[in-house]
């Protein structure tokens, strides 16, 4: 009747380990807290312009990513704020010089990214960006691969690293 018992309680184990893991595996990246731009850790590569908030405080919850955002620019610290759904629907936002945007979010197969896919409108062009981001560090640090069209119609990607304040 001991051995039953012991074999009873390692099933029960290994379950409980198997439920915990599994768990884990699926669980959803949180992008929420406040981010400061780590400099030194971003990759901006040879452009002097450089389109990278210096602070940003992302809030996500349900469905919904949030993202205040300061950066610098020419006549002080500019802020904007952008709207996100993290179900795939379209979302619009408005931000700098009154320029609109729709934006669609999509989670990585493993839930541990997304990328934000924005198409833009300005002076009767259209250009679209990309934006992947990812925790590393063990949520420590916020990276945002970015890809935009570049001035010589080519593409321009950088990487910003967002230290958790």
């Amino acid at each position: 009747m001991k051995n039953l018992n012991l074999i009873g309680n390692r099933k029960l184990i290994v379950i409980s380990c198997l439920l915990l893991l599994s768990v884990g595996i699926f669980a959803q990246a949180n992008f929420s807290g406040t981010w400061s731009l780590n400099e030194s850790k971003s990759k901006f590569g040879d452009s002097q312009f450089r389109i990278a908030a210096t602070t940003m405080t992302v809030t996500q919850a349900a469905n919904n990513l949030t993202v205040e955002s300061i950066m610098a620019g020419p006549d002080g610290e500019m802020k904007t704020s952008a709207k996100y759904s993290l179900d795939g629907q379209a979302t619009e936002n408005t931000g700098f010089m009154d320029m609109k945007s729709k934006s669609v979010v999509a989670w990585s197969a493993d839930k541990t990214s997304i990328v934000i896919s924005t198409t833009m409108s300005m002076d009767g062009n259209e250009f679209k960006t990309t934006q992947t981001w990812k925790l590393a560090e063990n949520g420590k640090v916020l990276i945002n691969d970015q890809s935009m069209p570049s001035q010589d119609g080519g593409e321009m990607k950088t990487t910003a690293a967002y230290d958790k304040k």
